[in-house]
């Protein structure tokens, strides 16, 4: 296996020392390329770029293996170089990378690592300031930046229009009739542009807001809001959120009740969501010397939708890293299909483009290899300025097809989960 080539640093020296409270942590972002991790208020920012590792895209691929097991080799021999002074010891001090890879590991886009120069932080009450520098640079201090106006995207059907996404969907019932593959997860796309000078802290910020209890997440110009964790892993201990299935909220309290409840009793989410949870066990029991899950999924409520949903944990045996994790994990049943081999090769025939980031995974790790991973949705990509005054944007949503699934249905839950990241583009 060949991973990226190190960042031209022979040593990082890393400093955390706890600060007054900071209120607003976003404030401290790059207003054209966020690099941001929150959620409930928590989390850090990243301001500038030290380092980045690479794979993928206009980078050389792997020789074998996977872009996770190349970017998680870099990173060990980065981590091993560093030198650390953490005064504050919680989630996210110390040296930290913000991750983005793609979905699939032959994705035009690129996989990357992010090592900022300076990091902003809070998690239960306390703040702090990480900076990361070389040894022959000084540390300096970061500053707010103020807010740049307020902005609204155009977005419009991308490459798989309603229609041909019901076609699409069609076509897996097909695979599924004839044995070939038991689930897919189906995506379709809009694209669009913002104006270039746009200040995407402002889309960060809204869907923090009407969506706190997920991940909220910046890195490379990927920004969306994920309510399903890949996985975590603090001190020897691995834990994940599996999510699949999915029903609309009611308009009233007793609607909603009622789409709760047709939600846990569905057979056809039911399946679909084994399917999902089967596939991070199987992935996760490897490397684990003790992996537990819930006998039965509960509902989760989100604010556009009810999901599925089943936790899992476990105490590793090897000590892997979050990132070794991330490449025995991904891509689950919940956003690939089972069995995931030809699930794959359903998805690359039926969906008429890359999806780059989009369902990939996305985080950050320390340089423990501890770190928190979600799996990129609700989200869109943003790509570089034109010359025409705007920036394009990409966003994806999908659904799990199974036997039994209707293509009206599933286009319908792709607009649901759509939702979120169009009323923030809005």
């Amino acid at each position: 296996m060949t991973p990226p080539a190190p960042p031209r640093v022979r040593r990082l020296v890393v400093h955390t020392r706890e600060v007054d409270p900071i209120e607003d942590i976003l404030a401290y972002a790059s207003p054209a390329d966020p690099l941001v991790w929150q959620r409930r208020g928590d989390g850090f920012v990243g301001i500038g770029m030290l380092a980045a590792l690479e794979v993928g895209g206009r980078r050389p691929e792997p020789d074998s293996g996977t872009r996770s097991a190349a970017l998680a080799e870099a990173w060990r021999a980065l981590a091993a170089a560093a030198d650390v002074h953490d005064e504050v010891g919680l989630p996210g001090t110390g040296l930290v990378g913000f991750g983005a890879l793609a979905f699939a590991d032959g994705s035009a886009s690129t996989s990357t690592i992010i090592v900022p120069e300076v990091i902003v932080g809070r998690r239960d009450g306390r703040s702090w300031i990480t900076t990361i520098r070389r040894p022959d640079a000084d540390a300096t201090d970061p500053q707010p930046r103020p807010w740049g106006e307020y902005w609204s995207a155009t977005l419009g059907p991308g490459t798989l229009d309603a229609p041909g996404y019901q076609r699409a969907v069609r076509g897996a019932l097909g695979a599924i009739r004839a044995g070939k593959v038991a689930k897919v997860v189906l995506a379709r796309d809009l694209e669009g542009t913002v104006p270039a000078g746009a200040d995407l802290r402002r889309l960060v910020r809204a869907l923090a807001g009407g969506y706190p209890d997920v991940w909220t997440f910046a890195v490379d110009g990927l920004i969306g809001a994920s309510p399903e964790t890949l996985v975590t892993v603090a001190g020897g201990t691995v834990t994940a959120r599996v999510l699949a299935g999915t029903a609309s909220r009611g308009a009233d309290a007793d609607t909603d009740i009622r789409a709760s409840l047709d939600l846990a009793t569905s057979a056809k989410d039911q399946d679909e969501h084994q399917y999902a949870v089967r596939s991070v066990l199987a992935a996760l029991r490897p490397h684990t010397s003790a992996l537990a899950s819930g006998e039965t999924p509960f509902t989760l409520k989100l604010p556009n939708v009810w999901h599925l949903a089943t936790d899992i944990e476990g105490e590793l045996s090897h000590g892997a890293s979050a990132l070794d994790l991330v490449g025995a994990l991904h891509p689950t049943a919940a956003v690939a299909g089972s069995p995931t081999p030809a699930a794959l090769a359903a998805i690359a025939r039926l969906e008429p483009f890359d999806r780059g980031r989009y369902a990939g995974p996305v985080g950050w790790i320390d340089a423990s290899g501890d770190g928190e991973w979600a799996i990129a949705l609700r989200c869109a990509q943003f790509g570089e300025s034109d010359a025409e005054g705007t920036r394009p944007v990409h966003a994806h949503a999908g659904a799990g097809i199974v036997s039994g699934s209707d293509p009206e249905s599933e286009l319908l839950e792709t607009r649901v989960k759509f939702r979120p990241i169009v009323d923030a583009l809005a």
